[in-house]
């Protein structure tokens, strides 16, 4: 069966349910529908003494179109803790609507490690984007009005530096020109729009602690400069309480169900290449109070994903985390090697030890951490026994143990020894996490540590404007801030096409840009795109209901 089929045929329980293997009170859970429900503010608040469970990560090699399957074995673990007999929860982000129509398709896992109800999930869900972009939007309208209406702050139009957003893929909006039309208008203006996954808005709902957090992180925002180059925030057009009454019941965890009925977070989605790349650090922390293990995802490669989770997300959030999942798949393997797409089903072990390097240069890096980590092997029908080996092998020669998993076809039991090592390691005790820089570092030599540590460049090009930028931010008292490095998820270079472990090359920087609110610099290299387009034909053309009323083309 097809991943949506599964997905139909699954026995969902009522979200009460799903909230009482937790302890959660159904008086605390807001529901939407029967299957889906957030969590009280107030019940929140209620567990703070409580101690902590164990947080395990789930990160991944470069995404190749092969797939790698990093959602699929988050969940799959999830649903593998709770069948060895652990009270375990699963954490994840939200999905954006763009993507769902355009490229990527909807999913909330596959096969039969799965997060239900998928439909909701990869449509409005909650709620949560639209309250985001409104918040946003809120934010942008009272800008250019404040503006109309005398300038009291003095803003240089010229200098505004807050885009729109839309929750949609539409490249017609990525750079505009707004308030045309005459004296009754405005003061024209170029503008544009990027992703609301992409909006700082999102980034800080997403490691806000609570309302008061939020609202002082919305405050933060720069949106523009004056004359004198001095920041104008979004205090300062008195937005800040407004955008935060729109996003008091989106800063609510949502509680949803795994396929065989395990409770699974799903709240938040930042960008994981402009943003961190994780979901909301409310939804992490209130998970580790309600269950012994928690497993949470990063966006992409752990070039990018784990380390703004270690880097950005627990270092903000105080988060330790106990162990980390690798996840690779022979085919991946295979493409790094060399190996054309529509070859991979054919055994190429001699690929698969190629392609390694790019799995090896991930473990060395997860180990700078000081996380214990095991390699999890998601099995295709096409893997052969010498293919698995070969990563086995690879991996006991760097000391660590990469195990096969079938939870795409087996659920929770398809992955039960990955569990039990788990375990085995968060018991351990070994765990002795450390971000790769400390927060006193100066913003450039963060920028170096992380482009010759995690992606082995050998220089960082950065102009004299952009130094400077930073000696400003600097010396505003922006310099401990995290850096939030903004390239391609393909490589460890800016070159998305360049495959497995690059060395010889450089890491340009293009531009920076400070997210007050959020609490980091982003830094962009190469090409990034904030707003993305459909492609030629886009997922959107084969969605529709069909005469069941269910919906066909999503995934």
């Amino acid at each position: 069966m097809s991943d949506i089929e599964i997905a139909r045929a699954a026995t969902k329980k009522p979200i009460q349910e799903i909230g009482d293997k937790l302890g959660i009170p159904s008086e605390h859970l807001l529901p939407f529908g029967h299957d889906k429900a957030k969590i009280s503010e107030d019940f929140i608040k209620s567990l703070s003494d409580r101690k902590d469970g164990k947080l395990v990560l789930v990160t991944a090699i470069n995404p190749t179109p092969a797939g790698e399957g990093k959602t699929t074995t988050t969940v799959g673990l999830g649903d593998g803790l709770n069948a060895i007999g652990k009270k375990a929860a699963v954490c994840i982000r939200e999905a954006s609507l763009g993507p769902n129509f355009g490229m990527k398709g909807g999913a909330a896992g596959g096969g039969y490690a799965q997060v239900v109800p998928m439909e909701d999930m990869n449509l409005h869900f909650t709620g949560d984007f639209h309250a985001i972009t409104s918040a946003h939007s809120l934010l942008a309208a009272m800008l250019d009005n404040h503006i109309y209406w005398g300038n009291e702050q003095q803003i240089d139009i010229r200098r505004v530096a807050l885009r729109r957003v839309i929750d949609m893929n539409d490249r017609a909006l990525r750079q505009i020109v707004c308030n045309l039309g005459g004296v009754a208008n405005g003061f024209p203006r170029e503008a544009g729009f990027d992703i609301t996954v992409a909006s700082e808005v999102m980034a800080i709902l997403c490691l806000a602690t609570d309302l008061k957090d939020l609202e002082q992180r919305l405050g933060d925002i720069i949106v523009g400069y004056r004359r004198d180059r001095s920041p104008v925030f979004c205090r300062d057009i008195k937005a800040d309480g407004a955008m935060t009454v729109l996003l008091q019941q989106a800063m609510q965890p949502n509680l949803v169900q795994t396929l065989e009925n395990n409770p699974a977070f799903v709240h938040g989605g930042p960008f994981a290449n402009i943003a961190h790349g994780c979901n909301s650090v409310i939804a992490t922390t209130t998970a580790l109070k309600l269950a012994d293990y928690v497993v949470t995802e990063a966006g992409f490669g752990a070039d990018l994903g784990a380390e703004k989770f270690f880097d950005i997300k627990c270092r903000k959030a105080g988060l330790k985390p106990d162990a980390v999942v690798l996840v690779a798949t022979i085919r991946a393997m295979k493409m790094n090697g060399g190996v054309a797409k529509a070859d991979l089903g054919a055994e190429n072990v001699q690929a698969v030890k190629d392609g390694c390097a790019n799995l090896g240069r991930h473990i060395e890096n997860l180990k700078k951490f000081g996380v214990p980590l095991v390699v999890g092997i998601n099995y295709f029908i096409t893997d052969t026994d010498a293919e698995v080996q070969a990563i086995k092998d690879y991996c006991e020669g760097l000391g660590v143990e990469a195990i096969l998993n079938k939870h795409w076809s087996d659920g929770g039991k398809g992955i039960e020894q990955t569990a039990r090592r788990i375990v085995e390691l968060c018991e351990g005790g070994t765990a002795d996490f450390k971000p790769l820089y400390p927060d006193d570092m100066p913003l450039l030599e963060k920028i170096e540590t992380i482009a010759k540590e995690i992606y082995r460049a050998d220089n960082v090009i950065v102009d004299n404007k952009i130094k400077t930028q930073l000696k400003d931010w600097e010396e505003q008292g922006y310099g401990n801030l995290p850096v939030c490095m903004a390239k391609t998820q393909y490589s460890f270079t800016t070159d998305g096409n360049w495959r497995g472990a690059p060395t010889g090359f450089d890491i340009p920087v293009r531009e920076v840009r400070i997210s007050a609110g959020a609490g980091f610099i982003v830094v962009v290299c190469g090409e990034i795109m904030t707003m993305p387009g459909l492609p030629k034909v886009p997922s959107a053309e084969n969605i529709r209901i069909n005469e069941a009323g269910q919906i066909d083309g999503l995934f």
